[in-house]
């Protein structure tokens, strides 16, 4: 059937319309007994085996050890490994089913050591041995030199000089604090008195890394940078560190002093309560070791508070701990929402009415946040991604949580308590509006690129430009609520097909990849209302369909990110089929007007096959993404909400006589 043709209720031949009826039942129902008591949901998000390993070092920095605990942690970190053995020769990736990186593998290996494993163990050989053999820890990056640095293991020319006088800078220069994102921001300040005090761990067991270089750390030259950063503004920065490091005994003291000051008094402003600084595990960790070169006592109600957020974020399963890098309950919650409200049903809606009213308690009206210093004049609104994050309010998850509210009101006549708050949020998402027609997610114009090429920026992932997937969900919420001919939402939409890829697809910034951007993009042009037989659209639809899996599923891994060299991988490699990606390639056929196409109905039935008993999927892929080539996540939500989602749509589409999918995701 083409695109736009109308077709009668339930005209999809082969597809059992009772299993799809069963399937949504029994994924609704898994995802209900799921939701908090007080209404909101919060599922784990796990990263790679840097953050458990890291939070190992910094007990060890302090000389304290947890015995009971760091043996749960070293069952973790030896199952990822083993699990991965494979595809790392026996070092650690940053996704499931990855290839080793140096940096999590080298704080991995260090973290064993630390806990008591021996380096003679078998798997501590192997790990060793990958690791020398992908270049040694001298390839590490520059977070990883930093640990090492604190623990003697390189010395600290191998840490790129980011004195703490940054903070005294004047905005018009060409490095502040307000230009690089939210995350580098809250990492970077506490990190930068740490840098400049320099302070030794207590390594209470004596553990060091050196059998892990390849060169001596301190006959190493030319420490690694980011393979992303491009001449002249690569040798410039270096030239310009290397200048910072013989200076570093020049600064005045007095100019010392005044920096200190000011980074403590960000640090602290932001401390946001036991959900942490920026609520992200790095900057809950700088926060604690700022405190500490700082003399702050061990009873300080600051410094006992940046721990207590730092200890929230541990995981315990079954006979393993890992620690979590942040929190997710607003966005577990708007999602939840969403999908129990595709699968319709009175307990799904009284669900979802608790899951809104949790929301509402944690709408952000009072403090002007980091965002502020590109838009001084926007009035405080929307939601963070965390529990508590006030001064970083992101425009994705606050379009996301206005969109659920608005289908709940149209949808159940109810909910006039979210008229206000849905009000301030569109208007500050409004207001959040880049030059050029997107969204970043946490910062307006946050685009000095040249910033990257710092040596401190290794990891290309300083800033927070705008991005096809936050756009989307932004453009979405517009034209949801009716603002689709105004000039704003026409600008998004302009950059939305500005920003298609070549072979029809769209990068996704905040999962992953291709397919996630893709889904994001479709979904917000439809809701824009733009003609299913657009160029864009149909160009998207062929690539979907063309990178669909024999079994009917999709699947997309880190690896289709484009190279550290900065060009995209040439074709699209396949990958074993997920849940959650095959969820997103349906929502965007159906968005693209495809409920009928022969691909959707593969795509569910794929779904329906590996539903389980439970209603739940197994996902152990990584398909969120922190920074793309650096950090991914694996959210361990996504498989229970997008598949009730798509194949909600998919049975509400059958059974109307109209394929247009009528709501904004």
């Amino acid at each position: 059937m083409q695109s736009g043709q109308q077709a009668s209720a339930g005209e999809v031949p082969g597809l059992d319309t009772e299993m799809l009826e069963r399937a949504v039942h029994a994924a609704s129902r898994n995802l209900l007994s799921r939701q908090r008591p007080d209404g909101h949901w919060v599922f784990e998000l796990e990263a790679d085996a840097t953050i458990p390993s890291e939070y190992v070092m910094l007990h060890h920095f302090f000389g304290r050890r947890q015995p009971e605990r760091e043996a749960r942690i070293g069952r973790y970190l030896r199952r990822v490994q083993a699990d991965q053995f494979g595809n790392c020769a026996g070092g650690w990736p940053l996704f499931h089913g990855g290839p080793l990186d140096i940096s999590c593998s080298v704080k991995a290996y260090f973290a064993l050591k630390m806990i008591g494993d021996s380096a003679d163990a078998p798997h501590m050989q192997a790990a060793r041995r990958a690791i020398l053999a992908a270049g040694g820890a001298e390839r590490s990056n520059v977070f990883t030199r930093a640990t090492l640095a604190l623990f003697g293991a390189v010395p600290w020319r191998a840490v790129p000089m980011m004195p703490p006088e940054i903070m005294l800078l004047p905005k018009w220069f060409p490095f502040h604090v307000s230009k690089i994102s939210y995350w580098a921001r809250t990492v970077l300040v506490p990190l930068t008195v740490v840098i400049e005090r320099r302070p030794q761990a207590q390594n209470p067991t004596g553990a060091s890394v050196q059998e892990l270089f390849v060169t001596p750390p301190d006959q190493v030259k030319e420490w690694a940078g980011g393979m992303h950063q491009q001449e002249p503004w690569a040798t410039i920065f270096k030239g310009l560190d290397a200048a910072l490091h013989r200076a570093r005994k020049l600064f005045p003291r007095t100019h010392r002093m005044r920096a200190e000051a000011a980074c403590e008094r960000f640090v602290t402003e932001r401390l946001n309560g036991e959900d942490g600084l920026g609520a992200i595990y790095p900057a809950m960790a700088n926060a604690v070791m700022m405190y500490h070169c700082l003399g702050v006592a061990e009873d300080d109600p600051r410094l006992v508070t940046a721990w207590a957020s730092i200890e929230k974020l541990v995981q315990e399963r079954d006979d393993e701990t890992y620690v979590q890098p942040c929190l997710s309950p607003v966005w577990d919650t708007a999602l939840s929402s969403h999908a129990l409200l595709e699968a319709g049903g009175e307990a799904e809606r009284a669900s979802v009415a608790r899951g809104l009213d949790w929301l509402l308690t944690k709408e952000i009206k009072d403090v002007q946040g980091d965002w502020a210093w590109q838009r001084p004049n926007l009035k405080p609104a929307g939601w963070a991604f965390q529990y508590e994050n006030a001064h970083y309010p992101d425009v994705d998850d606050t379009a996301v949580v206005v969109l659920a509210m608005d289908r709940f009101r149209r949808e159940t006549g109810e909910g006039a308590q979210y008229a206000g708050a849905a009000a301030r949020a569109t208007e500050w998402t409004e207001g959040m509006q880049s030059r050029g027609g997107g969204w970043g997610a946490f910062d307006a114009d946050n685009t000095f690129h040249y910033l990257n090429h710092i040596p401190f920026a290794d990891h290309g992932a300083l800033l927070d430009p705008p991005t096809a997937d936050v756009s989307g969900r932004c453009l979405a919420m517009l034209a949801q609520l009716g603002k689709g001919e105004e000039a704003t939402a026409k600008a998004a939409i302009e950059y939305l097909l500005r920003e298609q890829e070549a072979d029809g697809s769209w990068y996704g910034r905040w999962g992953v990849n291709y397919v996630y951007g893709t889904w994001s993009a479709l979904t917000a042009l439809n809701a824009a209302g733009l003609s299913h037989g657009h160029q864009a659209m149909r160009r998207a639809v062929a690539w979907l369909v063309a990178n669909q899996n024999e079994d009917g599923g999709w699947g997309e891994d880190g690896m289709s990110y484009p190279s550290r060299g900065g060009t995209r991988p040439d074709g699209h490699e396949r990958v074993a089929s997920s849940a959650s990606q095959t969820a997103w390639a349906i929502l965007g056929l159906m968005a693209a007007g495809e409920a009928d196409h022969p691909a959707v109905q593969r795509g569910a039935e794929w779904l329906m096959r590996n539903q389980q008993d439970d209603g739940d999927w197994a996902e152990e892929d990584y398909t969120g993404t922190g920074f793309p080539r650096v950090f991914y996540l694996r959210y361990h939500g996504y498989r229970r909400i997008f598949p009730l989602w798509a194949l909600a749509r998919l049975r509400n589409l059958r059974a109307s006589n109209s394929r247009r999918v009528g709501v904004g995701l």
